[in-house]
């Protein structure tokens, strides 16, 4: 019997390399757009440090990054569903990581 994925002309065969499925950690997003695109940055925002580098940039039609917000709110929904509402600091900025995470001061050298 043959095997029907083989076949399935509309079956999409993803990779996923050892380095690309480390992943790169992100705590801020940064989300512009065109009439054309959008465009996510993603940073790491480190405390005590003033300068923060985009680790990497993902750019979408506007129709795939509806579908992205469809998938991350069916996803959030999936999550909080088994472990709760996923609490977000009063008081901030909502789109920024809170500054004052982590311990106290880190001595300087």
């Amino acid at each position: 019997m043959e095997d029907p994925k083989k076949n399935n002309p509309n079956q999409l065969n993803i990779e996923l390399n050892e380095e690309i499925a480390q992943g790169t950690y992100s705590n801020l997003a940064i989300i512009t757009h065109s009439t054309s695109e959008f465009v996510v940055d993603f940073v790491r925002v480190m405390p005590g440090v003033p300068k923060a580098g985009v680790k990497s940039r993902i750019i979408l039609t506007p129709e795939h990054a509806k579908r992205l917000l469809m998938a991350l709110q069916d996803n959030v929904k999936k999550y909080e569903s088994q472990h709760g509402p996923i609490k977000v600091s009063q008081g901030q900025d909502p789109h920024m990581p809170p500054m004052g995470f982590g311990g106290g001061n880190i001595p300087q050298a």
